[in-house]
């Protein structure tokens, strides 16, 4: 397995496959739902995607990382977002570069949200290990009702987003691989992957509270990483918040930081 490098291309590498994940999901969402307006479009190498007012989704990826910033670039990103009565905002990699931050800061743009971007070089003999008392099986196309109800269940501490999560996991069916994992035939945590030239992107993990604590997502983990490596990928990637327990546990698993990013915000202004 060649090394790799905590660089512009390894950071180039890993944008394009969780902006490119961002956008299948968008295009997902305007198939199945025409009248949502969601859409996407590339300016100067950056991805903006528009998934709805309020989405998460709605932001770019890859600002100044594939190809320099350049102010007429960044005004037609504004004007994708405004035009649509969406603040804007960016997921900036401090790879782009200290110019980046400077044009962000210059127009009015404040950080509001940071992310760890971890990475693990994967191959057929990447193993992780798990409770046998656990299966994990691939989520049917039939089954997104179950799948959204078992996601948005691993968020009832927070019951506000619950409903978001429901929606967002349903929809994920349509655009990448959806795993269950199951105690006694009966879902107790889901998890999704999605594979883009040769990067396969980690995310979507919810276990539900009775299924805690029994390796759930380590048994997620361990097949969707088998997947991706039988699907020719050689490099694995998963974004959790900074320092948090997601974050432990997959340093645990063999990931490990490349760097944190930075998510800037312009709010919406109609004039």
């Amino acid at each position: 397995m060649s090394q790799l490098f905590a660089d512009l291309t390894l950071a180039r590498r890993l944008e394009r496959t969780e902006g490119r994940g961002n956008a299948a999901f968008i295009d997902a969402q305007a198939r199945i739902d025409p009248n949502s307006g969601a859409i996407w479009k590339t300016v100067g190498g950056t991805a903006a995607m528009f998934a709805g007012v309020g989405s998460p989704i709605t932001q770019t990826f890859g600002l100044g990382v594939h190809e320099p910033l350049v102010e007429k670039d960044l005004d037609a990103i504004e004007h994708f977002f405004r035009s649509r009565g969406s603040a804007v905002f960016h997921e900036v990699c401090p790879l782009a570069g200290v110019d980046v931050y400077a044009t962000l800061a210059r127009r009015g743009y404040r950080p509001v949200e940071l992310s760890t971007v971890l990475y693990q070089p994967i191959d057929m003999t990447t193993r992780i290990p798990s409770n046998p008392g656990l299966t994990v099986r691939q989520a049917n196309a039939n089954e997104a009702k179950t799948y959204g109800r078992v996601a948005a269940q691993g968020w009832s501490e927070h019951p506000e987003v619950m409903p978001y999560i429901d929606g967002f996991a349903q929809l994920s069916l349509a655009c990448a691989t959806c795993f269950f994992a199951e105690q006694g035939g009966e879902p107790i945590a889901t998890a999704a992957l999605y594979m883009h030239e040769g990067t396969a992107l980690l995310a979507g993990a919810s276990t539900i509270p009775r299924g805690r604590r029994l390796g759930a997502q380590n048994a997620l983990l361990n097949t969707r990483l088998q997947t991706a490596a039988s699907n020719q990928c050689d490099l694995a990637m998963m974004v959790p918040a900074p320092g948090s327990a997601s974050q432990r546990n997959a340093e645990r698993q063999g990931f490990r930081p490349v760097y944190t990013r930075a998510k800037w915000h312009r709010p919406y202004n109609p004039a």
